[in-house]
């Protein structure tokens, strides 16, 4: 038989070998004795609590605070009292910051009262961009005169004059125009109102007027500096604080019409236009976009028949889908007018949107039907619905019929034929809703959402130098009336005043001490958006740079405070109640990579006269006890003058920012000299400074131990140990070097240059937050990652610090943490030495390989952090990384023992990237200025072809826009939501081993906790392949939401209070002031600059 093959009886046992050879993975398994992993881990904890302790010299301080106990008190904290002491104390500093605008706009009215406007008037003033320019013969430029400017540190060491104001003014406003030279003149006599408003309360920061004639006058004055191009885009009226103190909340409907004659150059206005319309409305009005040609279509078919609210997000998307429309058809307007009537009804019958001002506007090229039987069915005779057009082109012909629809329903009429005119046109219909309020000498307080100011200069070193969320600032702004009476049916706005309140100074009435370890303040708006909060993240970075986020202002109470699910802190908060709750909640901390279980206490009340809400937040547990010790100011002022001594530089122990004599002391500087009498004037927290006097005398006796440790070292046995610290919640710490500065590794710990390792107002350490979640005496070890600009590098320090505990009568206080910081190369040695068993070990007893070194080929060792990263690992590429994406089959089954578990987080602060698409679906619409340059450099340029043909195309990618909005090719960020794993190891399980199914073997695993600390030993079998498993990562990953679920999203309106008050009619209104062809007074500068452009 041909292919057969018989074995003969010798040729099995030969297969059965061969086979064995074959598979000998099949068969072999590396045995890892359970007793020697737990004596290399008792050997390296003795080692290490040995060392750590010494150098830490926690065993003393926790002797120190002991000895101390019999004289301590620990008394609770009433969270809602002091929730209602700060409020108060919140509610004084704010009314003051309203006395002062008050006082301003009695003097600005006071002052047009008296002033008779000269059509002729000449009259120099300071122009912010001109000031101390002098020209080719050394003399100063008209309205440049010199003005003198000094460093101001209540002004974030700007330069400025605290003497006297400054004039600003957009480019396309001619700085010599008879209407600005008037209200310049006129605003003269707020000058020594500021001054007196900044002697009486020297917490005031920046005050200034907004003329609605378009200039601003800024105090303390400023240098401005145009932009790369010479332009100053900043106009005060676009301003959120402008246009909330100019009007009352409004629902609108903008109507567009996007027939086949608005192509072109009609087409760009009228996107425009509506983006400035857009820019104008804030959180607390309410919008939706038509379109309309043959048929009327909702640009955003998600919100159909409904409004939504103005916030950021919506106006963002409302611009990108407007740039998107197109050209096309036959115009009716009709259809549009009445679903819009219809829409604006329905709201106000429901009592939803904002209930009070409703207006349409209708931007279009003309209106030919017969649209009076809609108003008549929908407006008349009432008029509740104001209807503002917007004739788009030069072409007149339709010009009546437009004007017709805005004079019979009180609304107002403007031509726009060019991108300069835009921005003025808009502003009129501000003007037309601000009458009633006018007329009826309303003067409403209105206070803005939490904002950055990043029209200053050096915006960007501010962003970089301060938490983020410090930066913001919330605006107290009242209109400012003609009370002249020859006028008063017209309503005239003469603008608006306004003073920055710094959301920081707010917080400094919320002090940190009186908080505990993790407590917190912060506050919200009436529309439950955050104004202030320690995790709000306003900032991102793109490339090298900090921007603010698109949104970073209308960041929901919900998205911060996530677990309040069912939204009832929030609902509590939005209807101004006082009270309590409590939540469990997970706190991420370290750039998300950890998480802090804790039960929290929330108490909450509003702040009387504003929108606002504050709440206190309390830890349970030690973070509602605050300790209270007794010493002499003699015996603690000795202590508080060691060197090695400081005090959190951010808390207000004594108020060091009012007296220019106090501004350049340090906290610790402040308090000597309040406690020695030298400064008797100063105002400090006596209670703080009696904690900081005692924990200064308890810590006193660590200087002498870490003098004496550091006198004695010996240089081979401990290499590698830089630097022991401590801090008390009385943000005292201090600090002593076991080597010298030059070479420490981490030289940005304990500097401002690394907020999360000081005091700060925000938070304690993170190395102290994280100590007194754990056990006291045992010991949190943390990496380090090496904070390179390019990058990063391998870590090289771990921070290792623990709590110190104090009981009083059944009540246990945080008092203090204390810690050391190591070189990592000291872990990993005394690790190695730790991970072996000595040469002459008696091997008979073991199974296996012997004696076992960690350092043998058949053995991986890791040392790993209760949070999964790796310090220590044969592989240093592996340091600081995460178990799971190094060995995803031993996390897979430590995670199904239950050694570690996964905890869901979400980020609701997201920046995700979006793919870089080359269409422009989401690009921004211009500004006026850049936009207005680039059409008449493109009509210059193309006139020709502009007469035979009219075509965009040409203007659309001029050079200069390019260069204004050309993408770069790589993916760009947008605000997003995401959920990320965090893993947290279950000290309740001290050691656990086992086997895991790899298909060709079994690699065997042990893992044992190294005790009187976070750390994990963790050995495996190096042989075994399991790379079948897929590694545990720790991405985060965009929560996607689809078509439906998004539009529910976006449809959905969260509970929100509306403003008190409401101006939208007034009887003695002059309606018939409805407008008419408007001229724009424009800038010889404005007209000059495109020439410039287009020589260069």
């Amino acid at each position: 038989m041909i292919g057969t093959w018989r074995m003969g009886p010798w040729a099995f046992p030969w297969m059965t070998l061969w086979l064995f050879c074959l598979l000998p993975s099949a068969r072999a398994q590396t045995k890892i004795p359970l007793e020697i992993v737990k004596s290399w881990a008792d050997a390296f904890s003795g080692e290490l609590y040995s060392v750590v302790t010494k150098y830490s010299g926690s065993l003393l301080l926790q002797k120190k605070y002991k000895d101390v106990e019999p004289t301590l008190k620990i008394k609770e904290v009433d969270g809602l009292e002091l929730v209602k002491k700060f409020s108060e104390q919140m509610e004084s500093m704010l009314r003051r910051k309203v006395e002062a605008v008050e006082r301003l706009v009695e003097a600005a009215e006071d002052a047009d009262l008296n002033h008779e406007y000269n059509s002729s008037l000449e009259f120099d003033y300071y122009n912010s961009v001109l000031i101390n320019e002098k020209d080719e013969n050394d003399n100063y430029v008209d309205l440049g005169d010199e003005f003198i400017l000094e460093p101001n540190e209540h002004f974030n060491n700007l330069l400025v004059n605290t003497t006297y104001s400054d004039i600003q003014l957009p480019t396309n406003v001619y700085n010599k125009d008879p209407d600005i030279l008037n209200g310049v003149y006129m605003s003269e006599a707020l000058n020594p109102i500021f001054v007196d408003n900044f002697e009486r309360d020297p917490t005031l920061t920046w005050q200034y007027f907004g003329s609605s004639t378009g200039f601003f006058r800024l105090y303390p004055g400023i240098k401005w500096l145009p932009d790369e191009n010479g332009v100053i885009s900043f106009d005060c009226r676009n301003r959120g604080w402008y246009i909330q103190a100019a009007t009352s909340p409004k629902d609108i409907v903008i109507i567009v019409d996007v027939s086949g004659s608005m192509k072109g150059l009609r087409m760009t206005i009228a996107k425009h236009t509506i983006t400035t319309i857009l820019d104008t409305l804030g959180e607390n009005d309410f919008v939706n976009i038509i379109a309309y040609n043959d048929y009327v279509h909702f640009i955003e078919p998600c919100f159909k028949g409904i409004l939504v609210q103005a916030d950021r997000d919506n106006r963002e998307h409302f611009k990108q889908l407007v740039d998107e429309l197109q050209a096309k058809g036959v115009g009716t307007v009709n259809k549009a007018l009445t679903e819009s009537f219809k829409i604006l009804r329905e709201f106000r019958d429901a009592g939803r949107g904002g209930l009070c001002n409703q207006a349409i506007m209708l931007i279009t090229d003309g209106a030919v039907e017969d649209y009076e039987a809609v108003f008549e069915k929908y407006n008349w005779p009432d008029r509740k619905v104001r209807v503002f057009t917007y004739l788009i082109g030069r072409e007149v012909t339709f010009a009546p019929n437009v004007k017709w629809i805005a004079c019979n329903n009180k609304g107002y009429y403007t031509q726009i034929s060019t991108l300069a005119d835009v921005q003025e046109n808009v502003m009129e219909y501000l003007h037309v809703l601000s009458r009633p309020m006018v007329i009826n000498h309303d003067h409403d307080i209105i206070w803005t959402e939490a904002y950055m100011d990043s029209a200053l200069p050096q915006s960007e070193e501010l962003f970089a130098s301060q938490a983020q969320s410090l930066l913001l600032m919330t605006t107290v702004a009242m209109p400012v009336f003609s009370k002249k009476n020859e006028t008063r049916s017209h309503g005239i706005l003469l603008g608006v005043v306004g003073s920055d309140v710094p959301l920081r100074e707010l917080l400094k009435l919320a002090p940190r001490y009186k908080l505990g370890v993790h407590g917190y303040a912060f506050l919200n708006t009436n529309n439950g958006y955050i104004l202030s909060h320690p995790d709000l993240r306003p900032l991102y970075k793109e490339g090298k740079k900090l921007k603010p986020k698109p949104n970073y202002n209308s960041v929901d109470l919900s998205e911060v405070e996530w677990e309040d699910q069912d939204e009832i802190l929030r609902t509590a908060m939005i209807n101004g109640e006082t009270g309590y709750l409590s939540m469990d909640v997970k706190v991420p901390v370290d750039k998300g990579k950890r998480v802090l279980f804790l039960t929290n206490d929330y108490f909450f009340t509003d702040i009387s006269d504003t929108p606002f809400s504050l709440g206190v937040v309390l830890s349970r547990g030690h973070g509602e006890y605050i300790l209270l010790g007794n010493t002499s100011v003699e015996e603690g002022l000795h202590d508080l003058l060691q060197p090695d001594l400081s005090l959190a530089n951010e808390w207000i122990y004594c108020i060091t920012d009012i007296d220019p004599d106090h501004r350049k002391l340090n906290q610790l500087e402040a308090v000597i000299r309040f406690l020695t009498g030298e400064e008797p004037d100063l105002e400090c927290d006596e209670e703080l400074v009696q904690e900081v006097l005692f924990d200064a005398v308890v810590t006193a006796p660590m200087e002498a131990y870490w003098t004496t440790l550091a006198l004695n070292m010996s240089v081979e046995t401990e290499t590698g140990i830089e630097m022991a610290f401590l801090g008390t919640r009385a943000g005292l710490m201090r600090s002593a070097l076991y080597v010298g500065s030059e070479k420490i590794s981490n030289k940005k710990f304990l500097t401002q240059k690394d907020k999360e390792s000081i005091f700060t107002m925000d938070h304690f350490p993170l190395w102290y937050r994280r100590a007194a979640e754990h056990p006291s005496g045992s010991f949190i070890y943390s990496i380090v990652a090496e904070d390179d600009s390019e990058g990063g590098g391998l870590p090289k320090v771990v921070t290792v610090s623990t709590a110190v505990a104090v009981s009083v009568d059944g009540k246990m206080g945080i008092a203090a943490a204390v810690g050391v910081q190591i070189k990592l190369e000291l872990l990993q040695r005394k690790f190695w030495m730790a991970m072996q068993q000595p040469n002459d070990t008696d091997c008979s007893a073991f199974d296996g390989a012997c004696p076992l070194s960690c350092q043998d080929d058949i053995l991986n060792c890791f040392l790993i952090d209760n949070n999964g990263f790796i310090l220590v690992s044969k592989r240093l590429a592996e340091t600081g990384k995460f178990l799971g994406a190094v060995e995803g089959s031993v996390m897979t089954q430590l995670l199904n023992m239950g050694m570690f578990r996964r905890v869901t987080m979400y980020d609701y602060q997201a920046m995700c990237k979006v793919p870089y698409h080359h269409h422009s679906g989401a690009r921004p619409l211009l500004s006026p200025i850049y936009a207005f340059l680039a059409a008449v450099k493109w009509l210059i340029s193309d006139f020709l072809i502009f007469l035979l043909e009219f075509n965009m195309s040409s203007f659309w990618h001029s050079d200069n826009l390019a260069d204004a909005h050309r993408h770069k090719k790589h993916d760009t960020l947008q605000p997003c939501d995401t959920e990320y794993p965090v893993f947290v190891y279950e000290p309740a399980i001290k050691e656990t081993n086992g086997l895991i199914d790899c298909g060709d073997c079994q690699k065997m695993f042990v893992a044992q906790q190294i005790t009187n600390s976070n750390l994990l030993l963790l050995v495996t079998d190096a042989v075994c392949d399991c790379s079948i498993f897929p590694p545990v990562l720790l991405d985060a990953k965009e929560v996607k939401y689809n078509a439906s679920v998004k539009c529910e999203r976006m449809r959905s309106q969260k509970l929100r209070r509306r403003p008190d008050t409401c101006h939208a009619f007034h009887p003695e209104e002059n309606a018939q002031d409805c407008g008419g062809t408007a001229e724009l007074s424009v800038s010889p500068m404005l007209l000059l600059l495109p020439l410039v452009l287009l020589l260069r």
